[in-house]
């Protein structure tokens, strides 16, 4: 049995899984920590056999979505598909009457996401969308130190992700080269994410991008030496503006062989931050101020040893009225400023977003 906020003794989340693919191992592992507070109770996937095994080997049932979807067991839908199937299993979910939390990014289009939010404020229902890393102690530690003026005013951050293609280590990396793939789509929403808990919202954006490849290799697994056509943009570079004044030069590519530029820095009138991975729930920042060299800020914020699946740990802990930090209100924006750097980079023109979200309040330094 679980604890509110206030202490009070609440029942236990109760969540089904769909996808068992890889990435869900990280999770079940992390559902097995917080299991007194989030529990897994089912797994369903389109291949039925593998989730039964899974199933079996979680000691859950496993099967359909539909026998999923229609378990009142099943309290929330933890959303693990491929990014193209993330509209359409959220709906047929929050029709269920299950909240929601799925993998980034929230949906492949904006309009698909504003169906589902739309959807969900219908249904009186909850929607939720990784990366939850944001919350863990690394980027929690660095928004403390902007939050406690340890850098002055905020002016400008630069966010860059620079590596060859995932062909070289995925068996399959089809997805990533499709429509809804490629390096903005996948690993944008980490970097976007934590540039919005660090400096806020965005308000406008400006971008080139490019793929200077037309095709990629595999180069492991049974499908090595096998041609994957590309069909989505690969190098990309956009200019963020942030609400409160502050700008972010954004890289995010598949086309270098590498790079020695570090995620993330927040530069300050008085100071500047070198911010851990935020594909990462730790790691250490580090603080230079005038007169003094770089010097590690000790942890001071953030879930202690969090991983993969503390988005739904948060949405249980929130207290009712109180918005839970992983909500997909952040997802749409982040998703938003992706959809509107490829048009700006299409179009060539500085363009505006909408409504700004709001900034998910900050994590005290908090353990299990």
């Amino acid at each position: 049995m679980g604890k509110s906020l206030n202490g009070d003794a609440v029942a236990p989340l109760r969540v089904g899984v769909v996808g068992v693919g890889f990435i869900s191992g990280m999770y079940f592992e992390t559902l097995r920590r917080i299991r007194d507070e989030v529990r897994l109770v089912r797994v369903a996937d389109l291949d039925i056999e593998r989730a039964t095994t899974v199933g079996a080997a979680e000691g859950v049932p496993g099967g359909s979505v539909d026998d999923l979807l229609a378990d009142p067991e099943v309290d929330i839908v933890l959303n693990l598909t491929i990014p193209a199937a993330h509209a359409d299993i959220s709906l047929r979910a929050l029709e269920a009457g299950k909240h929601v939390y799925g993998e980034k990014p929230l949906t492949v289009t904006l309009a698909e996401g504003r169906t589902v939010l739309e959807l969900a404020q219908q249904r009186g229902l909850w929607v939720g969308c990784a990366p939850d890393t944001v919350l863990g102690t690394g980027i929690q530690t660095a928004r403390r130190a902007v939050d406690d003026g340890l850098i002055g005013r905020p002016i400008a951050a630069t966010a860059t992700m620079a590596i060859p293609g995932h062909e070289a280590w995925h068996p399959n990396p089809d997805f990533y080269y499709a429509p809804g793939g490629g390096p903005l789509y996948d690993m944008g929403p980490y970097y976007l994410h934590a540039l919005i808990t660090l400096l806020g919202p965005v308000a406008r954006v400006s971008a080139a991008a490019s793929h200077p490849r037309d095709e990629r290799v595999i180069a492991t697994g049974p499908r090595a030496g096998e041609r994957v056509p590309v069909l989505t943009e690969t190098h990309i570079t956009g200019l963020l503006e942030h609400v409160g004044g502050a700008t972010t030069t954004l890289t995010m590519s598949f086309d270098t062989v590498g790079t020695r530029a570090v995620p993330i820095e927040v530069h300050g009138l008085e100071g500047s931050l070198i911010v851990p991975d935020p594909n990462e729930f730790n790691g250490t920042t580090l603080l230079k101020v005038r007169g003094k060299d770089w010097e590690p800020l000790p942890v001071s914020a953030g879930y202690e040893d969090s991983a993969r699946g503390f988005g739904l740990l948060d949405f249980h802990r929130t207290a009712a009225g109180d918005m839970p930090r992983a909500d997909a209100g952040i997802a749409f924006h982040a998703l938003e400023i992706m959809e509107t750097m490829m048009t700006a980079s299409v179009e060539g023109r500085r363009l505006d977003l909408g409504p700004a979200a709001d900034r998910p309040t900050a994590v005290p330094l908090t353990s299990l």
